[in-house]
């Protein structure tokens, strides 16, 4: 070999020394850059490992968690169930209870009351069940010294009490009924009273001053009272009136009493009126005006009059007259001259009418 070819591949060899530090540095540099590549995917992986550790422990949290409200959910369900269950008792022993104590339905709007006899907001219901249990006891213990035909007589008697309670309030029933009965006859009774009232005042006005002209005379309730009270007659002359009858003469008054009595005929008629001597009291011109009073207002009534006036006879259809003869008490039937000529009057009208 030759000493060009030497140095020529001594110089090969130098760079074939470069070119492999060159690659050795490259590599190293490659494998520092690769592990911290593998040491940044370890940090990684770590942090999901840590990651995925918590998850796995707050999930077995989760899971603990809901089987704890599972178990509460199934305790409270059974909770609701028994106290469903409870509720229907409750419910069916209320009925019996109301069944059983009928005093319970009067007593119901005292419940709850406040400072009531069944107020139980302020008792300890652990000391009322204890006290519920003493009372029990003492009821068993008493239960077996008790007279059991005296048991059977309380049992009788409160049927007998129910059903003499059951008839009171049938009677109640019934007194309300009837005093609705009487409370609407007395509403009738007072109407009925206050019309005939008004209609025999206003006929007792007309006949008292037909009786005696230019005066007057009402039917007035005493003061302070209504006419269901009583009445009292008032009597004026022109516009005075007088406080009193006994102010009266004793002529005016049986005018005053026969006006009245008249009114009440007036308003409810009857078929006969006997009068005894009405007049007695009476001047004539006063007795004159009681015949024609009797003759123009009762028409359709039939009068019997015992007067010993002229002023009574000279208004009569048919006077019976009586006399004392030889002892003896004697009655004769005399028809008046004017009513004979009335009667001709008809007679001779239905002649002409025949004639016609």
């Amino acid at each position: 070999m030759s000493l060009e070819e030497a140095i020529q591949a001594v110089g090969d060899a130098q760079a074939e020394e470069e070119r492999c530090i060159d690659a050795s540095r490259l590599a190293k540099e490659a494998l520092i850059k690769a592990r911290e590549a593998v040491n940044k995917q370890r940090g990684l992986i770590d942090e999901t490992v840590r990651a995925l550790t918590s998850a796995e422990k707050e999930a077995g949290q989760l899971v603990q968690s809901l089987n704890q409200t599972n178990s509460q959910v199934d305790k409270l369900s059974h909770q609701i169930e028994m106290q469903t269950k409870e509720s229907e008792e409750a419910d069916i022993k209320m009925e019996r209870l109301l069944e059983a104590y009928p005093w319970i339905h009067e007593e119901k709007q005292n419940f709850g009351v406040e400072n009531g006899p069944y107020c139980f907001t302020s008792r300890d219901p652990i000391e009322t069940r204890r006290r519920i249990h003493s009372l029990k006891e003492r009821r068993d213990r008493l239960g077996r010294t008790v007279n059991m035909r005296a048991m059977n007589m309380l049992g009788n008697a409160e049927k007998q009490y129910s059903e003499l309670i059951r008839r009171q309030e049938i009677v109640l029933a019934d007194k309300r009924k009837i005093q609705a009965v009487i409370d609407d006859l007395d509403k009738r009774k007072e109407e009925v009273l206050i019309s005939a009232h008004n209609k025999v005042n206003e006929e007792f006005c007309n006949i008292f001053g037909t009786l005696l002209p230019g005066s007057k005379a009402r039917l007035f309730p005493p003061e302070g009272m209504s006419v269901l009270d009583g009445l009292e007659i008032k009597v004026a002359f022109g516009d005075v009136w007088k406080e009193s009858l006994g102010e009266l003469s004793g002529g005016q008054r049986s005018l005053a009493a026969l006006s009245l009595i008249l009114a009440l005929l007036l308003f409810k008629p009857a078929p006969l009126y006997i009068l005894d001597e009405v007049d007695a009291a009476l001047d004539l011109s006063h007795t004159q005006n009681i015949g024609q009073l009797i003759k123009n207002h009762f028409k359709h009534s039939q009068f019997i009059v015992v007067s010993l006036k002229d002023g009574m006879f000279n208004n009569a259809n048919v006077l019976f007259k009586t006399k004392f003869v030889d002892g003896v008490s004697t009655v004769s039937r005399h028809v008046p001259l004017r009513v004979r000529d009335e009667n001709k009057q008809p007679q001779t009208e239905r002649q002409r009418k025949r004639v016609k």
